[in-house]
């Protein structure tokens, strides 16, 4: 009986530490979106920047602004 209580607890342990490695990966997974999403930001500014008046290069950096929605 003793053997059965020691084997439940370790699969109780095992379960609880796995739902909480699956939070901290999911919390990783959306701080990467992030940083993407910001980077994509960055060079879309950037880009602007280089693009001063020109409107065809205006539109061309817009490819960023729309990869940086798509993230959200």
């Amino acid at each position: 009986m003793k053997k059965v209580q020691v084997l439940l607890l370790v699969m109780f342990s095992f379960t609880v530490l796995g739902c909480t490695s699956s939070k901290d990966r999911a919390y990783q997974a959306q701080a990467g979106v992030h940083k993407e999403r910001l980077a994509l930001i960055e060079k879309y500014q950037k880009c602007l920047d280089a693009a001063g008046d020109d409107n065809v290069k205006v539109e061309a950096c817009d490819q960023y602004l729309k990869a940086a929605e798509a993230l959200k």
